[in-house]
């Protein structure tokens, strides 16, 4: 199967000299020509997995793009070229072109995932394992690759002989027998190769192998064949020598008998009835060599050639001929047209129907290729026949029933169709027997199959229920969560009204739990529109009717609510507004009024009417700048609310914005309002004393250095100075223009502080230099540990590099002019060290690894301080699972193997990635690093100590062995007393 791409001669390659007069003959070059032929390192393979060997996931339902997408990754892994193609008995064929190492390696890679894999064991000396690995695991996994298997060898740990091979059965066979050679030549008892051509190998084996499973027993040796699937030539024998030497003087005669006396014939069988010679697992050509001492030779499965030849006895090849044609015809193959979508039907329910027709008929195989207008039995001649015309009846009878037609929707009415759980499509099969089906494969198509007039109905009803889609609309409305239960209103009155008003259109409100503010409007075009202008005029009208204020009653509840409720029953009417009274035991006194506006402060009036009828209220004035309004009232209303419930409850209101009035109306009994108004000119007083401003002025490009990072600049300034700098927001005119408020002298001491700083920034220059983005890293790595050195090395200067995601080689520098150079200079050099540096790996058991970083890291960190390096461990959970394939083997297996991981696929090519730590810096500077770590490992000592000793070294609670642990850093393990073992371990 494998086959070079290109061939190129040798003369090609190098031309000759220009030959003599007396050169040599033409034709002596000529053999040179054919003999020295140099292969192109690109090849090409082409081989098939057979449909009944193919692998098919029932849960996929698009195999042919699942598959594009496989190979893809395949070829992205492997970086070889991969074609694939489907052929119309569901066989695939795959064409991989490039390196030998990439074919191969993608050729085991296609063959475990698109072809059925199985599992054998196979039982090797443990002392053989190292072989099979090789060095680095590299023959495991060379052995792998030209098998197309996944071998798992057992961990050195687990004293299990058998290496398990998983794949196709042609490629465990492969595995098993390189195993087993592989073994053999390692064993210290003799070994023997011998070459016999394959085609004589069945003859040595026997039927059932029964031929070589005697001479092993009678010789005591282990002998191994080739495969049938393998064109190897090669026989191994192992054991004693005379054992050997008498099983293989054996197979040598039995050889040279067959090479002499048995002659071959050919015969042309259907492709088709191959399978039937073959039998189960070979068992049919078993039958025939073991009854006519006759070997039948077939084609491979992926050959398209049909000749079956039979070798043997002359005299038997009559006997073996009649059998193979009785076997062919054995078994009989028919076929049934029938189109691929009334299969199911013909199945029926859990396949009744199919039931039906074969259970009569024990000897009848009936197979339903998907997208194949056919139905396939094989079997019996008779029962073949009959289970024939039993399908061509009931295949007519369905397709003279039954019917489909497909419609043209857009996707995004799907959902409509299918409605809630299925409940559509579920209720028209209810109703009419018929099957819709909506595929994501088939993009915007509806397929509708049953009875011709079910199918008609529900045409008619999709496509009426998808043109009224097509006049709809679907909108959404933007309303304020909050006001959704007043629109729904008490047990959805009010949003019955509205549907009834708006019939044809759907409103959806989301679940009260999401807070979600989106209202979903559905239905005709007109009607929605209608019905959203409709929504967010009942919305405005909410909003203006939720206006609300408090008002302190001041004890005058009975008066207000009147006699049976009649005064506030006449003052919600007249008003139009919601009057709630603050309930009983309560230690509120405030009324709150809800309504417009405009009504709410007529209400307001007449409640206080009714106070200043009944009550000693008096109303006062105070005057107090209005830009002091927002820090007497605090924030969320919290100071004015405090001086209110001091004073008894006085109502305190403040001009509105636009009025300019520096007018507090204080309103209340007299001694309230007077305790209120000294309260308020204190907080006035006080206020004004932290209210003196200066204003700075700077470029506004300066700002955001001025403020420094997360405000740290400017927040340092204000705890200093106890004052509030404002600085211009987007929508200030005058940009430049920074606010301080405050006592006097912080004030004055924070505008000295910005304007220095001002002066500092004017002096600033601004310059860019260019550094590889491969760079950027080391410098902002570790929260910019890098950049904050040098900016602490130059004070003064400010080191910008690109933000993570931003394509940029250019580093902006700013500061004194005097420092930009140096800078500059300092970063060069990092460059230049950086490009200098090496990565190196240390290989150090992952058992040691805590040890070696030494307490929270401190020896690591010593380390990487003084050969300046930066090292790397691997993370905790790296190591060889079983899905990883890093199989490893060295000489120093106990080092190179975790001992809790089994050897999978032998894909390893180097160490254990769980013991590799690396060290980045200069070349000298990783060497010794990599050696103090290595110098950093822990050893084991075991010391004599008799056990009347171990109580006095541990000493009162263990404090005698904790000092020495903690003085000379070591770990000191006593054995309990009960183990009785005179020795301590350091």
């Amino acid at each position: 199967e494998q086959e070079n791409s290109s061939l190129f001669v040798y003369d090609e390659l190098f031309p000759a000299l220009p030959e003599s007069a007396n050169s040599a003959p033409a034709t002596d070059l000529g053999k040179w020509n054919n003999k020295m032929r140099i292969g192109s390192s690109v090849i090409t393979q082409v081989f098939r997995v057979p449909a009944d060997e193919r692998r098919f996931d029932s849960n996929n339902s698009f195999g042919e793009k699942e598959s594009m997408r496989t190979c893809s990754a395949i070829m992205k892994e492997t970086g070889a070229l991969i074609e694939i193609s489907s052929s119309k008995d569901q066989s695939l064929t795959f064409l991989v072109t490039g390196k030998q190492d990439s074919v191969m390696d993608a050729r085991r890679r296609i063959l475990s995932t698109f072809q059925t894999q199985a599992s054998s064991k196979v039982s090797i000396p443990k002392e053989h394992h190292r072989w099979i690995l090789g060095k680095s695991g590299t023959r495991l996994k060379e052995l792998e690759k030209n098998t197309a298997t996944k071998i798992t060898v057992p961990p050195i740990a687990d004293s299990s002989e058998e290496i398990i091979v998983t794949g196709t059965k042609e490629g465990i066979e492969k595995a098993v027998h390189q195993i087993q050679v592989i073994s053999d030549e390692q064993s210290k008892k003799a070994f023997e190769r011998i070459t016999i051509p394959k085609v004589y190998h069945p003859f040595i084996c026997g039927a059932y192998n029964e031929n070589i499973n005697n001479l092993m027993a009678e010789t005591g040796t282990r002998i191994n064949v080739p495969p049938s699937s393998s064109q190897v030539d090669v026989i191994t024998i192992a054991g004693e020598k005379e054992g050997v030497a008498s099983a293989k003087e054996r197979i040598m005669k039995t050889y040279q008998s067959m090479e002499q006396k048995y002659a071959t014939v050919g015969v042309e069988v259907s492709k088709m009835q191959h399978k039937y010679v073959h039998g189960p697992k070979g068992t049919g050509i078993a039958e025939i060599l073991q009854l006519t001492g006759v070997s039948v030779e077939m084609p491979p499965l992926d050959s398209q050639k049909e000749t079956i030849t039979l070798r043997g006895p002359q005299d038997k090849l009559g006997s073996a001929l009649n059998m193979v044609y009785g076997k062919a015809n054995s078994v009989q193959a028919a076929t049934v047209d029938a189109p691929s979508w009334i299969h199911k039907y013909i199945i029926g329910r859990k396949g009744a129907n199919i039931k039906q027709i074969t259970q009569d008929l024990s000897k009848v195989h009936v197979q339903f290729t998907e997208k194949e207008d056919k139905i396939t039995i094989e079997g019996s001649p008779e029962e073949v026949e009959q289970a024939k015309a039993k399908l061509k009846e009931l295949t007519a009878e369905m397709v003279n029933k039954l019917t489909y037609t497909t419609l043209t929707v857009d996707p995004k009415y799907y959902k409509h169709i299918i409605g809630k759980n299925g409940a559509n499509v579920n209720r028209l099969k209810e109703q009419t027997g018929v099957i819709v089906n909506i595929s994501e494969s088939d993009q915007n198509v509806i397929r509708i199959e049953g009875s011709r007039q079910g199918v008609d109905t529900v045409k008619q009803e999709l496509e009426e229920m998808i043109a009224k889609m097509e006049l709809e609309k679907e909108k959404d409305v933007i309303i304020d969560c909050k006001y959704h239960r007043a629109l729904i209103g008490q047990k959805g009155e009010t949003i019955r009204e509205t549907k009834e008003k708006f019939s044809n259109v759907l409103i959806m409100f989301p679940p009260q739990d999401q807070k979600s503010d989106i209202v979903k409007l559905r239905g005709p075009k007109d009607e929605v529109d209608k019905c959203h202008r409709y929504l967010t005029k009942k919305v405005k009208e909410l909003i203006e009717s939720s206006h609300s204020i408090e008002v302190p009653a001041y004890q005058c509840h009975k008066f207000i609510i009147g006699k049976g409720g009649a005064t506030i029953k006449k003052l919600r009417e007249e008003t139009n507004t919601t009057i709630e009274m603050p309930s009983e035991g309560s230690k509120s006194d405030m009324i709150t009024i809800t309504g417009r506006k405009e009504n709410v402060d007529r209400a307001c009036d007449m409640i206080m009417k009714i106070q200043n009828d009944q009550m000693n209220i008096v109303s006062e004035e105070v005057s107090i700048p209005p830009k002091m309004y927002n820090s007497l009232i605090g924030a969320g209303g919290k100071l004015i609310r405090s001086i209110t419930e001091e004073c008894g409850g006085v109502s305190i209101k403040f001009p509105s914005a636009d009025s300019n009035s520096d007018k507090v109306v204080l309103r209340g009994p007299k001694d309230d309002i007077k305790k209120a108004k000294q309260l308020l000119l204190e907080q006035a007083s006080e206020r004004e004393l932290h209210s003196y401003t200066a204003e700075v002025r700077a470029n506004p490009q300066h700002h955001k250095y001025l403020i420094g990072k997360s405000g740290s600049n400017i927040n340092r300034i204000r705890e200093s100075t106890g004052t509030r700098i404002i600085f211009p927001s987007d929508r200030d005119e005058d940009k430049e223009l920074i606010t301080i408020i405050g006592k006097q002298d912080g004030v004055e001491q924070a505008k000295a502080e910005l304007l220095a700083a001002i002066q500092k920034m004017e002096n600033v220059r601004e310059c860019e230099m260019i550094v590889e983005q491969r760079h950027h890293k080391h410098f902002v790595a570790h929260r910019c540990e890098v950049l904050h050195k040098l900016e602490e090395e130059f004070a003064g200067v400010t080191i910008s590099f690109p933000r993570s995601g931003v394509i940029s080689d250019k580093v902006t520098i700013k500061g004194p002019p005097s420092l930009i150079d140096p800078v500059k200079n300092r970063i060069q050099e990092i460059v230049k060290d950086l490009k200098e540096r090496v990565t190196i790996t240390c290989e150090i058991p992952q058992k040691n690894h805590r040890a070696v970083m030494g307490p929270k890291g401190s020896n690591v960190q010593q380390i990487e301080a003084k050969f300046d390096v930066k090292i790397k461990f691997p993370d905790r959970n790296t190591g060889r699972g079983m899905d990883d394939g890093q199989g490893y083997y060295d000489e120093n297996l106990e080092n190179n193997f975790n001992e809790n991981q089994p050897m999978v696929n032998g894909d390893s090519e180097g160490p254990n990635p769980a013991n590799i730590i690396k060290i980045t810096g200069k070349a000298e500077n990783c060497e010794l690093a990599s050696q103090a770590l290595i110098d950093s490992q822990p050893i084991v000592f075991e010391m004599d100590v008799p056990l009347e000793y171990h109580r006095g070294i541990i000493g009162p609670k263990g404090q005698n062995v904790k000092d020495m642990m903690n003085q000379y850093e070591v770990y000191i393990d006593v054995p309990g007393a009960n183990l009785q073992q005179e020795f301590i371990r350091v």
